[in-house]
């Protein structure tokens, strides 16, 4: 058995990247960024164990593609690091960086294999341009550049790591300790990307994939006398509105449920519980923008959605085109791409019994095409 754990870092925001998902959800063909380095780490290696390291919503989602450990970061790489470190019971870690994504396989072998005791083996480059250091040049045969991954004795970095000061990287922390810090050949291949411009230099990464996904909601909420009736964000005439905790908006509730099971993100009741305070008397309109927000982040693009309301009651013709443009704005979309029908229950069962709504609703989702982006062509 291996007495290796692997740590993948992604907890950052991610602020200097500026594109609509976070960098760990652009799309490779059918996978995640994130998913994409774990696998390819492993297809190099058999770790005993797998760590991804993220932010709390993320996990969330994350944990819906693999049955890795998954820990939640901290507010500095140091005590993202921390924080996994407390499930790594093997001898020795290996750190890296999700974001350090083309991965060479030469490179990690060699870092694996010159593992030893209390020690840190780290990838470096040469430096091979002029250095000045303010307004003096200095000896570039001196300078190293540091890459990861970065193979750490488990107990010598969790020591290391126990200190008020703030580290850059693994090794820094070890050789504060007086651990041996072993140097081997990096690669250029292992370029850590930051920016939208790296993704140029990144041959590794193919397109997302082209495939549609479509997701099925459906809700249903029975009257209540004397509640204000919203259906699709849109204020109805009528004397009673929907029993619910949140404003009832069964409509947006039903859609909200078709968005998240495109994307494979379980329902709606997983993101905005209705045991929650938080959500009491809630705008659905909110819960919406919040879910394209999300959507948003992941690297989905919503492609139209189409939704069909049962009602005996209230009469909803006059009110089509309204629901329409409403849930348009809110989606970011054209309203040709948002469907509205509304039909009775021809006085069958409850509905037909005046007794409540029920709405369906079905989206279609792609994944955002970063190639499409003119800084990956320069």
């Amino acid at each position: 058995m291996s007495d290796i754990t692997l740590i993948l870092l992604g907890a950052g925001s991610a602020s200097r990247f500026k594109l609509p998902p976070k960098k760990q959800w652009l799309w490779i063909g059918h996978e995640p960024l994130w998913l994409k380095v774990a696998n390819d780490f492993q297809n190099i290696n058999s770790f005993k164990s797998t760590i991804i390291v993220s932010s709390r919503s993320d996990i969330q989602t994350m944990s819906n593609f693999a049955e890795f450990t998954f820990v939640e970061g901290g507010d500095s790489r140091q005590q993202s690091l921390k924080n996994a470190l407390k499930d790594v019971n093997t001898p020795y870690v290996l750190v890296s960086d999700i974001a350090r994504c083309c991965l060479d396989d030469d490179m990690i072998k060699r870092v694996i294999s010159a593992k030893k005791n209390k020690s840190c083996v780290v990838p470096t480059l040469k430096m091979v341009d002029t250095l000045y250091l303010d307004e003096s040049p200095i000896n570039r045969d001196g300078v190293k550049i540091i890459q990861t991954p970065q193979l750490s004795c488990t107990q010598t970095l969790k020591n290391a790591l126990n200190s008020n000061h703030e580290f850059t990287d693994d090794s820094s922390a070890v050789a504060s300790l007086g651990g041996e810090v072993i140097f081997v050949e990096g690669s250029a291949k292992a370029h850590k990307l930051t920016t939208v411009e790296d993704l140029a230099k990144m041959t590794c990464l193919k397109a997302p994939s082209k495939r549609a996904l479509s997701g099925f909601g459906i809700d249903i909420h029975a009257f209540e006398e004397g509640k204000p009736m919203v259906l699709c964000g849109i204020e109805i005439d009528s004397p009673f509105g929907f029993k619910a905790h949140s404003d009832g908006d069964v409509a947006i509730h039903a859609l909200i449920d078709a968005l998240l099971g495109a994307a494979g993100l379980g329902d709606i009741g997983e993101f905005y519980p209705d045991t929650s305070e938080d959500y009491k008397g809630v705008d659905s309109k909110e819960l919406l923008k919040d879910t394209v927000k999300r959507l948003k982040a992941f690297g989905y693009l919503i492609g139209n959605v189409d939704l069909t309301i049962i009602a005996q009651t209230p009469k909803l013709l006059t009110y089509k085109k309204a629901m329409r443009f409403q849930l348009a704005k809110l989606l970011n979309l054209t309203p040709n791409l948002v469907n509205i029908k509304a039909t009775t229950a021809e006085k069958l069962g409850w509905i037909g019994r005046k007794e409540g709504v029920a709405v369906e609703a079905i989206s279609t989702l792609y994944y955002y095409d970063w190639t499409t982006n003119e800084n990956y062509h320069n």
